[in-house]
């Protein structure tokens, strides 16, 4: 296991505030003590780790989350000698933990090593596709909502009520505000704003609404326009900025989820169809 450590930084919306992520692979690396002025959040993606933390020694195994609260000193380092560790973790600001709770507070969790399965798969599938293409609205989409649900089924934070009433007016005016402004989408912080609205209020509408958060909806429209981009022969690498990927990679993995084909494998079948 080579030793390897990549960050990325997301956005949380246009010109929002950043939230590393980091990706590590050791099989020697003893961390020294120290602190994060941020929650850092691991999930276990290989091998073994020992982590010293509140007087106790965690060891993470594949699949579980460790969750370490601002300003606590923790160390970590590889369980066995011959073995390393492997790992995904993220950085968010305390405040991303509060969204979809009550009271405000910093949220606590009595056991930072936790067992959830599901939560893991999608904080671990999350964290894998933001730093490959850490697009803004999609990091905003995703990650307040995961780390609310952590802090929702983990810690003692209680949750706020779910019911946002008017759901599908604020839903229909999200997707519209979306749909005009296909290459810089607002952030959903300032649509919230804009509500009245809680960012979390805003995506629980949304989502129940839609079926979808909002960067999902908007990938799709991004993906329908993208069709009549390619059936009028312009390239794949053309249409994605046309329409506000990233790049070619961002817009050939949207177009494959929804189409099942990549955009030059439905450009070319459909030129040959009209020929």
């Amino acid at each position: 296991m080579a030793e390897q450590a990549l960050w990325t930084r997301a956005r949380l919306g246009r010109c929002g505030p950043p939230l590393d992520l980091l990706t590590a692979r050791f099989d020697r690396h003893v961390y020294a003590s120290h602190t994060h002025e941020q929650f850092s959040i691991g999930i276990c993606v290989g091998g073994s780790e020992v982590i010293d933390y509140r007087g106790d020694h965690l060891r993470p195994g594949p699949g579980s989350i460790v969750v370490l609260a601002p300003g606590e000193m923790h160390t970590g380092r590889p369980a066995a000698a011959d073995a390393g560790y492997a790992y995904r973790a993220l950085y968010p600001d305390p405040a991303l933990l509060t969204e979809g709770t009550v009271g405000g507070g910093l949220p606590y969790f009595r056991d930072p090593l936790l067992d959830d399965p599901e939560l893991a798969s999608a904080l671990g599938r999350a964290h894998t596709e933001l730093s490959a293409c850490p697009d803004p609205l999609e990091a905003e989409s995703r990650l307040p909502w995961l780390l609310t649900a952590l802090a929702r089924r983990h810690s003692t934070a209680r949750a706020s009520d779910d019911v946002v009433p008017g759901a599908a007016h604020i839903a229909h005016a999200v997707r519209d505000r979306l749909a005009d402004d296909l290459l810089e989408p607002p952030s959903l912080a300032e649509l919230a704003t804009a509500l009245s609205l809680s960012r979390y209020q805003l995506l629980r509408a949304f989502r129940t609404t839609m079926g979808m958060p909002p960067y999902a909806w908007l990938a799709q429209h991004r993906v329908h326009r993208a069709r009549g981009l390619l059936e009028s022969g312009l390239r794949p690498a053309e249409v994605a900025s046309l329409v506000g990927f990233a790049d070619q990679a961002h817009l050939t993995r949207w177009f494959r989820r929804v189409l099942g084909v990549t955009p030059a494998a439905y450009r070319n079948s459909v030129q040959d169809a009209g020929r």
